[in-house]
């Protein structure tokens, strides 16, 4: 087995040792190494020519030596199954290769956020490239809210569409579906979302990994992963028919940076065959790719390969931005549109949104703080806090740097004429969709679900106390428990040369990197900081030394004024934790250590 030079080649001194003594650190958090079985790691780097130090990240992540080498390359053909594994795929398929033999046209009626417009950007794509006519209807988030309604399948319907396709929405949607159903039309769903009942009567077919009668395995799929294994299966019922006798297949491969930025964002883990995806995707947008999403990456500032991080934190806030204060056709046109001009347009309304986004972001996270501060609502297991007048578009994002902030979950209700609409994000251990499920079922919630780590809802102003109060019984001893075993796994304490453009691609070849395969955490110990200064938004920019005089540049970023800042700005030794990246703007080999948690040197 021949080691690729660059995996196996970084020469630096990685001493894989026990932790040192350490003060408490600014996250409060418990610094311990990952724990890799040794012998595993000394097999995969002996029998495939691998550092030390990528070999035990493997091990780590339960990679042994037999597959070592499929799992730094992975391959679709490998790992795709067969997509009639999928409850009702082979109905879906069928109904939908029998509206394109018969020249029908096809609605999609797709959610406002990433993974709901790329999902219908991919079926508009397919469509348009075998020349079958769609219409493509996506909600306004303010004055529709999610999901399919009665009046979009009759407009839908009255405009031509005798079948509709429900991409990131639709398995709980029972009353509109069956209205459809009455008037003679038929709804396929692409869904990925809990269930927790059967599907809605009168659907010609109902995908959904996560419903409760499918016994794919495939519940880590977002909707956009959801439809390409549906277009895959749609693919061979049009094969098998003969459709494709006189014309040219489609490259689905080519959906694939589409369907990486819907399963990215959607938070999806990144495991199995959704790493596969994701890591192919890339390689997708890495190439040819879709031009609206490269321009608006390039727009973004992306440089170097792509990566999960730039899907996540450039790209996909400013497709969100259009779904949350504009609305989402603009980045749905801009996946879609075959129109240089019409793309670099839509490029900068994306861009502007998203920094519009930020603001009222931060004017909402500003009101929000004081609210939780003057009311000493940090002192609840729970955050429950709520606003005349936020913006229901980022209450989300709000919730979640909240929940960084306090470590425990936080709801963001904004209010406004009479009706409360919250979002919430919980902490690892701590079922907050079942909770708010729970509030549903007892009234005290008008509606409400979710999964374990977020959950919507819509409330009547006068519960939001009761709502609270719910909350924090329901869930006090979880978050008790989730916050006193809370940890920082670090893979590997090394010194200051590792931080470098050639570690972080090393590192990089175990990825991509996302839930259920985080990125590599590691530790930098007995340093000080030099040259240190404030940039942008409350960011630290500043020189690690280490006690042999070695350096290595780093960025803290949000630290300013908090418990990281003021470890940070001591002026004592410290250890630091962090992720290692290249640095683009200096280039060459130049990295930099993202700083995530710090603590004093004992």
């Amino acid at each position: 087995m021949n080691a690729d030079p660059a995996l196996s080649s970084f020469d630096a001194a990685m001493p894989l040792i026990d932790l040192p003594a350490m003060g408490e650190s600014a996250s409060g958090r418990r610094w311990r190494l990952r724990e890799a079985d040794a012998d595993a790691a000394a097999a995969i780097a002996g029998a495939a020519g691998l550092d030390p130090v990528l070999a035990r990240i493997l091990a780590a992540r339960g990679v042994d030596a037999e597959e070592t080498q499929s799992y730094l390359n992975p391959s679709l053909r490998d790992a795709m199954p067969d997509p009639f594994v999928l409850k009702d795929m082979e109905r879906a398929a069928a109904r939908l290769a029998r509206a394109i033999r018969d020249g029908e046209t096809i609605g999609v009626f797709g959610d406002y956020d990433v993974d709901g417009t790329t999902a219908a950007a991919m079926l508009k794509l397919y469509f348009d490239a075998i020349g079958v006519k769609s219409l493509i209807y996506l909600p306004d988030r303010i004055m529709e809210g999610y999901g399919p309604s009665a009046a979009a399948f009759k407009q839908l319907h009255r405009d031509g569409a005798h079948l509709i396709v429900t991409v990131d929405c639709g398995a709980a949607a029972h009353e509109p579906v069956e209205e459809a159903a009455k008037d003679g039309v038929d709804i396929v769903v692409f869904d990925h979302h809990q269930m927790s009942g059967p599907p809605p009567e009168g659907a010609a077919a109902v995908v959904n990994p996560n419903r409760p009668d499918d016994a794919s395995g495939l519940g880590g799929l977002s909707a956009a992963g959801v439809v390409f294994m549906g277009l895959v299966a749609l693919n061979r019922a049009l094969r098998e028919d003969g459709f494709f006798k006189d014309r040219p297949e489609p490259s689905l491969l080519g959906l694939l940076d589409l369907a990486a930025l819907g399963l990215v964002c959607d938070v999806m883990p990144i495991t199995g065959l959704t790493r596969v995806m994701v890591a192919q995707g890339l390689k997708v947008l890495g190439g040819e790719g879709n031009q609206g999403l490269k321009a608006l990456g390039a727009r973004a500032g992306m440089k170097g390969a792509p990566s999960a991080y730039h899907l996540g934190f450039l790209i996909g806030p400013r497709i969100n931005a259009a779904g949350r204060i504009g609305h989402a056709r603009l980045a749905f046109k801009l996946m879609t549109t075959q129109d240089p001009e019409k793309r670099k347009d839509l490029v900068e309304r994306l861009h502007v949104l998203n920094a519009e986004r930020q603001e009222i972001e931060a004017e909402v996270q500003a009101a929000a703080l004081r609210d939780i501060e003057s009311n000493q609502r940090h002192a609840d297991d729970v955050i429950v806090t709520a606003g005349e007048g936020w913006h229901p578009g980022v209450i989300g994002i709000v919730a979640g740097r909240l929940k960084e902030l306090y470590d425990r979950p936080v709801v963001v209700i904004g209010v406004d004429e009479g009706t409360g609409k919250g979002s919430g994000r919980s902490i690892t251990g701590v079922d907050l969709g079942a909770a708010v499920s729970a509030a549903r079922e007892e009234g005290v919630l008008v509606a409400g679900g979710g999964h374990a780590m977020a959950a919507g809802l819509t409330i009547d102003p006068a519960r939001i106390g009761d709502f609270r109060r719910l909350l924090n019984e329901r869930l006090a001893r979880a978050v008790v428990m989730a916050r006193a075993n809370r940890s920082l796994e670090i893979d590997a304490v090394v010194s200051p040369s590792a931080v470098t453009k050639s570690f972080a691609d090393l590192v990089a070849a175990a990825g991509p990197y996302g839930p259920g395969n985080p990125e590599p955490q590691f530790a930098l110990t007995d340093c000080r900081a030099a040259y240190l200064k404030t940039v942008g938004k409350g960011h630290l920019s500043l020189t690690l030394t280490s006690q042999t005089g070695e350096a290595a540049r780093a960025i803290a970023f949000r630290a300013e004024g908090g418990p990281l800042g003021e470890i940070l700005r001591s002026g004592g030794r410290f250890h630091v934790a962090g992720k290692i990246r290249a640095d683009d703007w200096r280039g060459g080999d130049a990295g930099q250590l993202q700083i995530t948690d710090a603590a004093p040197a004992l």
